[in-house]
């Protein structure tokens, strides 16, 4: 019987280029000889002979070939209403495989998917694009959706086909871009990529952009998982933090990079899996009186040493710690110890592997054309197209899907300068002014503020953080006030100054005094948190311990006054993994911290130092009620810069009892019968001196604390006489 359909189009499934193959493939109302009938076509490249079986009946009907085609087609001239069928093969080597025809399964996005999707504002879209099991039909398999708008043809390969990209091609959906594909009977744990054919003919295999899973490298197929497996058991937590405002609660954050943290070195120097890290990481975290953890990047990656910052699964978190529920399971027990969660996100850039996100159908897709807006040239890196929709979808949705399936609490924003500038780290020529002529990234400043403002209209209680350089206004100010919607930036600003400070012999500090005092005229313009990162202690910056000048004794008293100057200065804290103990030598992501050093007393000590600051912070309000407010911090002196002294007040502004007084000492010479001003009269507690014997001080100190003089001093109606330790800071509270 002749076939019918057109040879063309047996000819377009034949070279696997026909973009809607349901036009063609499954079952059809026909006509034959004027009469209406059902027809099932299917094609095949490796099968003798083909069967229509129809369960109802428990019948098989033979299909009859198109001669010199793998093209298969069997005529129901008795029915004309569709049924429920399978197809039957078999092979040459006698092999008979019943199956789900593919092409019997109705489309599952819908035009409001798809519609929203176009317009750049379907917040869930991870819900319908990449793979998803499901039953669909009465039958168990996986939902496949992947945008692709100028390719000539998309195919679903993996494991289950041969990695023949000939076998399911899927079907493309109207002008939207995306194309789709219903495949019976895969299951969890199955390989899969997609093979786009573009429209010059060349093949390409791509890891899914929405995957929720990927191979470890070097491999990088797509993994088909289900997410919504995990019993979470952090619903507390969420409610509390739904109802809590982070800018008036302590936020001392611990950052971790999860691959160097600890090494398993007897077992050929393995990473911790996410449960391991859940089992030390956690109860260390608490133990050290953190509020947060900030994890570097946590979606996959193949290059260890870009520390995560160069994506390739933005929906995957990475397979080298374990499977996506073990991340589940690591921030579960951290909500369930008191430890928030913050991930590291990277929307500025993306890395030119060729099975991510480059060219991915054809033409410049993720990416600019001009790589005038298209490369970051320092970084070897792609920059997004931010005035995109599906771009834009593509991102913000990523940033709350953290939020909505990993529980976090809040994301820190990588190299907004970045995305902000046009001409970030660009010379005359290699850059496009906007619009306006400006070097302003417009398109990159509409989608920073969508992704804060839907992260906090769906998320109430997390927090956004913008790691952001430069003096760009209202970076933390919310969007309906003309800012960018962040609730924290980084301060990057005191961070450089105070460790430029801190590097100088304590001789010559007098000269530089300004460099302490700087921060704080604009300390309140943003919500800030002050940060000493990883980026401070690699590729020759030395650690913080031996950046610090003086002998071994110097360098420990240094930064415990260092530390203490940071707890009582305005803003939320961070402070990378080692620090706390003083590791010696440069972070080293291919190994873990060095924690034998915790053998050496000055090291331990460091680190009951560095814990009982924060315990001091979580419970003191002074030091986070109003931390955003200019009434919380008042100078008492910072006009001493021969002696290289400082001392200030931070307050609640509801409690006078709980004003603390910070004095800091930057040379090693103690200073007794030291006059500060105090502001109310009565008895000042030392609730803590970095010189104490049990931080590894001297032992210089105030005998528990002193009673405020009757004197009026430095514009205050009372005044202390302390004695100032070498090199330490001093903390005092009125009891």
């Amino acid at each position: 019987m002749k076939p019918t359909v057109k040879p063309q189009d047996i000819s377009a499934i034949g070279n696997s280029e026909h973009r809607d193959p349901f036009d063609v493939l499954g079952m059809h109302p026909v006509k034959v000889k004027n009469k209406k009938a059902i027809a099932v076509r299917a094609y095949f490249y490796d099968v003798k002979e083909s069967y229509v079986y129809v369960p109802e009946e428990d019948t098989l009907y033979p299909m009859e070939q198109t001669p010199g085609t793998g093209f298969f087609e069997a005529i129901f001239p008795e029915r004309q209403e569709p049924f429920r069928y399978q197809l039957e093969t078999l092979d040459d080597n006698g092999q008979r495989t019943r199956f789900h025809d593919v092409y019997s399964f109705w489309p599952i996005l819908t035009e409001d998917d798809l519609y929203l999707f176009g317009e750049g504002r379907h917040y869930k879209i991870y819900e319908k694009l990449g793979c998803h099991l499901m039953n669909h039909q009465g039958v168990d398999g996986a939902l496949f959706a992947v945008w692709a708008p100028s390719a000539k043809r998309v195919s679903v390969v993996g494991d289950f086909n041969h990695w023949d990209g000939r076998r399911h091609p899927m079907r493309m959906r109207g002008a939207s871009g995306v194309w789709e594909l219903f495949i019976p009977d895969l299951k969890e744990g199955d390989l899969y990529k997609f093979e786009i054919k573009t429209q010059l003919g060349h093949l390409y295999l791509k890891t899914d952009p929405y995957a929720f899973y990927c191979q470890r490298r070097p491999e990088t197929s797509s993994i088909i998982a289900n997410i919504n497996k995990f019993q979470w058991e952090d619903q507390e937590w969420l409610i509390k933090r739904e109802h809590e405002n982070p800018l008036n609660r302590p936020v001392s954050i611990y950052e971790v990079h999860l691959g160097s943290w600890k090494r398993v070195t007897e077992e050929n120097n393995r990473f911790l899996t996410y449960r391991e890290l859940a089992d030390q990481l956690i109860p260390y975290v608490k133990e050290m009186g953190y509020t947060h953890i900030e994890l570097l990047p946590v979606a996959e990656h193949p290059f260890d040493e870009s520390w995560g910052y160069q994506v390739t699964g933005y929906y995957a978190p990475t397979s080298r710690f374990g499977q996506p529920e073990d991340l589940m399971y690591l921030i579960n027990a951290s909500h369930n110890a008191g430890i928030g969660v913050i991930v590291d996100w990277v929307p500025a850039h993306f890395p030119r592997d060729s099975f991510g996100l480059p060219y991915f159908d054809g033409t410049f897709l993720y990416e600019h054309a001009d790589p005038r807006r298209g490369e970051h040239k320092d970084w070897g890196t792609l920059i997004f197209n931010y005035g995109r929709n599906e771009v834009r979808n593509f991102l913000v949705a990523n940033a709350l899907f953290w939020f909505d399936k990993y529980h976090i609490d809040g994301i820190r924003v990588d190299a907004v300068a970045s995305m902000l500038y046009l001409d970030y780290s660009k010379k005359e020529g290699e850059w496009i002014p906007n619009r306006f002529g400006g070097r302003e990234n417009l398109e990159a400043i509409d989608f920073i503020k969508e992704m804060n403002a839907k992260a906090y209209e769906y998320f109430p209680g997390v927090m956004t953080i913008a790691e952001e350089s430069t003096a760009w206004p209202g970076v933390s100010h919310p969007v309906h006030l003309g800012g960018l919607g962040f609730m924290f930036k980084w301060n990057m600003g005191w961070m450089n100054d105070m460790l430029t400070y801190m590097s100088k012999d304590p001789l010559y500090r007098r000269y530089h005094h300004g460099m302490i005092t700087f921060a704080l005229l604009y300390a309140f313009h943003e919500n800030f948190v002050l940060v000493l990162s990883h980026d401070e202690v690699v590729h020759g910056k030395r650690s913080l311990l031996d950046k610090m000048p003086g002998d071994m004794w110097q360098k420990f008293a240094n930064l415990r006054a260092f530390y203490g100057f940071m707890m009582g200065h305005p803003g939320k804290k961070l402070l990378f993994m080692g620090s706390e103990f003083g590791q010696w030598i440069e972070w080293d992501s291919n190994k873990g911290l060095d924690w034998n050093l915790l053998d050496y007393e000055p090291h331990q000590k460091l680190q009951r130092y560095v814990r009982d600051l924060n315990h001091v912070y979580k419970t003191e309000p002074a030091l986070y009620r109003h931390d955003s407010k200019y009434q919380s911090f008042e100078w008492i002196d910072f006009y001493d810069s021969d002696n290289s002294v400082i001392s200030f007040m931070r307050k609640s502004l509801e409690r006078d009892q709980d004003t603390l007084v910070f004095v800091c000492n930057f040379t090693p010479v103690p200073r007794h019968n030291y006059r500060i001003g105090a502001p109310l009269p009565g008895f000042y507690k030392e609730i803590i001196n970095s010189d104490w014997h049990i931080y590894g001080g001297s032992g210089i100190d105030n005998g528990g604390g002193c009673t405020a003089d009757s004197l009026p001093w430095q514009g205050q109606p009372y005044s202390l006489d302390i004695s100032l330790p070498p090199l330490g800071t001093v903390i005092l509270k009125i009891s």
